[in-house]
């Protein structure tokens, strides 16, 4: 039996010890599938919850024409469009009886056509009830109809920075039980909206609370696993949403009225609340922040599971693994008060931004690329599967700043080509959007595992919180940048474009993490070489590695641990984080001038 208590021991040192991945691991990340799985089917219920039917102005005094059919009421009552439907926001002010001898006349003058004033009439045979149908939200009140998903995405942005912070501050497993019960409550309000106005503040408030899930699941499974698994943990718990993208498609295929659905897809929070009892607070958490005697209990436990009943640690050791002193608050503003944070927190930011705007731009437009909406949704989901597979390959090859640059790119490219793609290819669109679709689901996994790895344990749900305020911003403008096609058709879709190819080149200035250990504190991420430099980078390679001369193709290491280590052949403990001390006056200047 032996006991630990090395000086410079880190949290990594411990999960060798008490097993990186084990039976322990696998249990806290298989429980916090569950939360994962009720986010996407709230983050793209407004496909179905706002789903606008065809339409058209209820006519009047319809007992003065029971000798009419359907047809040639609609025919001398709604003028048609171009291409032969009729129009969803006019009526004629006066019944035009001669197209019914011929239909293909123009009205004489566009006098005669006024918009509707008696309401409209839906097609209830694919929705029996929307809020577009419950409160009129079409023709002039359309941007409302879009705003429902603004003002959720609001509430994720605004929950972002409350939730990141309060994590940080007061750890992870209280804030997710907070956010669960909030969301649960304010889900189940939704769907008993008496008016527009107390949906659309249920629903920022559900985006809220929903965004301290998103925000703290992946980070809390993630901080209980070694390095070598962290990838495989953090691509397992993405697929999870994909899982729910699919679910979102059966129930609401199944449920087609708009306040039952959102009771379908709030209840499975009572589930996750459940759940939650058996997942413990983060240990890195914990002794990061002086919490040295729950850590020590944890840990014991840990140890107790994975079979390493061995394992025996004081919790005097713990406490010199405090990597800040007690007490000592952190804020928003220390992401930016260091010069490798706040590189990494803007070049990150704009990422974030980039590929949560292009995401839900491709996932809030299912009836633009010629599939039924509900096969589309389900479709989009399934194709998340196979690219987060490809995706735990690639980061683990050519890296995780690659892979996050170049998948956000072809996202961009393949919603440029449905710009030139004509719409009789229906086909070729759909394919082209599927592929889409699964390069912007590999964007968005990379970019929540990249980030977890970039910022310090002690700033770690901080900077989570900034970057997703920074994406749920662009989550907001998403569905807006539809109105645009009022001005040129294609417009929303060259937008998209544009600001997906141009943040994903923003993550070529990004440094890499593959196999580094996670930063514990400020000093692990300002104390190294950080970023791909275009002037001296050999020299910033022969630091990284010690001081001996580089070889080939220098490449800046990431700035949060040692040089690559092959597995088995050195524990991490006995490989120093920072550069030798005869490199220190080196370090300096090398990080001066990048």
């Amino acid at each position: 039996m032996r006991k630990l208590h090395r000086k410079e021991m880190k949290f990594e040192d411990l999960l060798l010890d008490i097993g990186g991945f084990g039976r322990f691991q696998i249990l806290i990340l298989f429980l916090l599938c569950f939360p994962r799985i009720n986010l996407p089917m709230h983050f793209l219920l407004h496909n179905f919850l706002a789903a606008t039917p065809s339409h058209h102005c209820a006519i009047p005094h319809q007992e003065a024409f029971v000798n009419f059919t359907t047809e040639e009421l609609l025919l001398i009552s709604i003028p048609r469009e171009p291409d032969g439907t009729f129009r969803s926001c006019e009526m004629f002010s006066q019944p035009q009886f001669y197209l019914l001898l011929n239909s293909s006349l123009q009205p004489e003058n566009d006098s005669i056509i006024e918009p509707c004033k008696h309401g409209w009439v839906y097609d209830h045979s694919q929705f029996a009830s929307t809020i577009a149908t419950q409160w009129d939200l079409v023709c002039e009140q359309r941007g409302l109809n879009q705003a429902t998903a603004t003002f959720f995405f609001v509430g994720v942005t605004v929950g972002a920075v409350i939730f990141g912070y309060l994590s940080d501050r007061y750890g992870r497993r209280a804030l997710l039980l907070l956010s669960l019960l909030c969301s649960l409550l304010f889900g189940m309000l939704s769907a008993a909206s008496a008016s527009y106005t107390m949906l659309a503040a249920t629903r920022t408030l559900t985006g809220a609370a929903l965004s301290g899930i998103s925000l703290i699941v992946l980070p809390l499974g993630m901080e209980w696993v070694d390095v070598q698994h962290r990838t495989l943990s953090g691509i397992l718990t993405s697929i999870f949403w994909s899982v729910g993208n699919m679910l979102l498609a059966m129930v609401a295929y199944l449920v087609r009225d708009w306040r039952w659905l959102l009771v379908a897809v709030t209840g499975p929070c009572l589930l996750s609340i459940v759940c939650l009892w058996w997942v413990p607070e983060s240990a890195r958490w914990l002794i990061a922040n002086g919490k040295a005697k729950q850590a020590h209990r944890h840990l014991l436990r840990c140890a107790r599971i994975n079979g390493r009943k061995d394992f025996t640690i004081s919790t005097e050791a713990l406490k010199r693994m405090t990597t800040e002193k007690a007490g000592h608050g952190h804020s928003y503003v220390s992401l930016f008060r260091t010069p490798v944070l706040r590189r990494i927190s803007l070049c990150s930011g704009a990422v974030w931004f980039g590929v949560a705007f292009s995401y839900y731009g491709m996932s809030m437009n299912l009836t633009g690329f010629g599939l039924d909406i509900y096969l589309s949704q389900f479709v989009f989901g399934i194709i998340e599967i196979p690219a987060k597979l490809i995706m735990y390959v690639l980061v683990n090859r050519v890296g995780r700043r690659q892979s996050q640059a170049w998948t956000l790119i072809l996202t961009g490219l393949c919603i440029g080509a449905n710009v030139i793609i004509p719409k009789s290819f229906s086909s070729l669109r759909s394919v082209v959007a599927v592929m889409g679709k699964g390069f912007s689901e590999s964007a968005f996994t990379t970019v929540f595992l990249y980030t977890s790895e970039l910022y310090p344990t002690v700033l770690r749900q901080s900077g989570m919180g900034y970057t997703s305020f920074v994406a749920r911003l662009g989550g907001a403008l998403a569905p807006l940048v539809f109105l645009l096609d009022s001005v040129w058709p294609p417009l929303p879709e060259v937008t998209y474009c544009g600001v997906a190819a141009c943040c994903g080149s923003v993550a070529f200035l990004l440094p890499e993490t593959l196999h580094a250990r996670l930063p514990e504190g400020v000093e692990d991420v300002e104390g190294t070489c950080v970023f791909p430099s275009f002037q001296g980078e050999r020299a910033a390679a022969k630091l990284c590695s010690g001081g001996h001369a580089a070889t080939g193709s220098a490449q800046v290491r990431a700035c949060v641990g040692p040089p690559h280590i092959p597995r088995g052949t050195a524990k991490l403990s006995q490989v120093p984080p920072f550069p030798p001390k005869n490199n220190e006056r080196k370090k300096e200047k090398l990080l001066a001038v990048l």
